[in-house]
């Protein structure tokens, strides 16, 4: 989740500055060692980030890569940087030949914007055409974060990653292929479920006639999962509402608010006015936990105290609702979460 933030926070940064971005140059230090950074390496180390790295070409000398990431004095991965504005399909090849003549398994072609993994898994030493790992950090996604994090320098380990680059590179490959099938299908591709599902002679006049079938075939099987999922969301999220309710629904007089509650919610209350009015927030206690909400709403839980078991715990909500639980010896421990708190809050507010 941190490194999640972290490229998240530099997204918005890019799209901010980019417009102010004119050269090669300013996109490396705005863009790219910023990108360096977060995956844990010194670019102030020279002996872990350097730059304008040599990779001579035969008789070709002093040609140099923009960066080179070392580890143990070898260098784990070259990189090339473009203008933002550059379209980064005209110069592969160049990062193709420095990729030849190092010792690395891994390189990156970016233009602070798209970034480009690419490794030898077709051929030993000599890089290959296409990328195993692809994607544009304004529109980063949670699954390609686990991607990025291998090579974060905590956890970079090459076989793991290689392991990995294949399944990564062709399962991209056939999400293409399958798109491509979708928006206009091939002759082989309706040929394949037309000899399924017809028993005649497929004529000219059948093909195009499934043509058409198939496409809306597809797109309406499609909808109907996204339809699935969506009302399975939503059934959940009702019925997670029905239990809260059904928990309010208890008498009063049967639920005892203790002296430890109400001085936990006094401290979550002290971290939140920073950021909202008090009147905003609001507790419940139910027999089950005391509740922490965003303007007296169920639906908008800051967090649950649970303080009258042998252990204590604060219930902690990510965005998506879920209660991460943790233990507290004391409610003064609850200060220790405020960034979560008030990250919380935050979902809530649109931030």
């Amino acid at each position: 989740m941190e490194l999640y933030n972290q490229l998240k926070g530099l997204a918005d940064k890019i799209e901010l500055l980019k417009d102010k971005i004119d050269t090669e140059e300013s996109t490396k230090h705005a863009f790219t060692l910023p990108f360096i950074n977060i995956l844990g390496y010194d670019t102030f180390n020279p002996t872990e980030v350097v730059p304008e790295f040599t990779a001579d070409l035969g008789l070709k000398k002093g040609e140099k890569v923009d960066y080179a990431i070392f580890q143990n004095g070898v260098p784990i991965l070259i990189i090339e940087c473009k203008h933002w504005k550059q379209d980064l399909n005209v110069h592969n090849s160049q990062l193709f030949r420095y990729f030849h003549v190092t010792k690395t398994r891994f390189s990156l072609l970016t233009n602070g914007i798209i970034y480009r993994f690419y490794t030898d898994l077709e051929e030993t030493n000599k890089m290959d055409e296409k990328p195993f790992l692809e994607f544009d950090i304004t529109k980063i996604k949670e699954i390609t974060v686990k991607e990025i994090e291998k090579f974060h320098k905590s956890k970079f380990d090459v076989s793991t990653i290689v392991d990995n680059a294949s399944n990564l590179k062709y399962t991209r490959e056939v999400k293409s292929l399958i798109d491509e099938e979708l928006q206009n299908p091939s002759h082989d591709f309706v040929k394949l479920f037309a000899n399924r599902a017809y028993s005649g002679r497929l004529t000219s006049k059948v093909m195009d006639e499934f043509t058409e079938i198939v496409g809306k075939a597809f797109s309406q099987i499609i909808s109907e999962k996204v339809n699935d999922r969506l009302n399975s969301a939503l059934n959940k999220e009702q019925e997670k509402q029905q239990e809260e309710d059904h928990v309010e629904e208890i008498p009063k007089n049967q639920i005892e608010t203790t002296e430890e509650e109400l001085e936990g919610y006094q401290i979550v209350l002290a971290i939140l006015r920073r950021k909202l009015d008090k009147t905003r927030v609001v507790h419940r206690d139910t027999q089950s936990y005391f509740g922490i909400l965003l303007d007296d709403n169920n639906r908008k839980p800051i967090c649950r105290l649970h303080l009258n078991g042998g252990v204590k715990y604060i219930g902690l909500f990510d965005k998506d609702k879920n209660e991460i639980k943790e233990k507290i010896e004391s409610v003064d421990d609850i200060y220790n979460f405020e960034s979560q708190l008030l990250k919380t809050v935050g979902f809530y507010d649109g931030e």
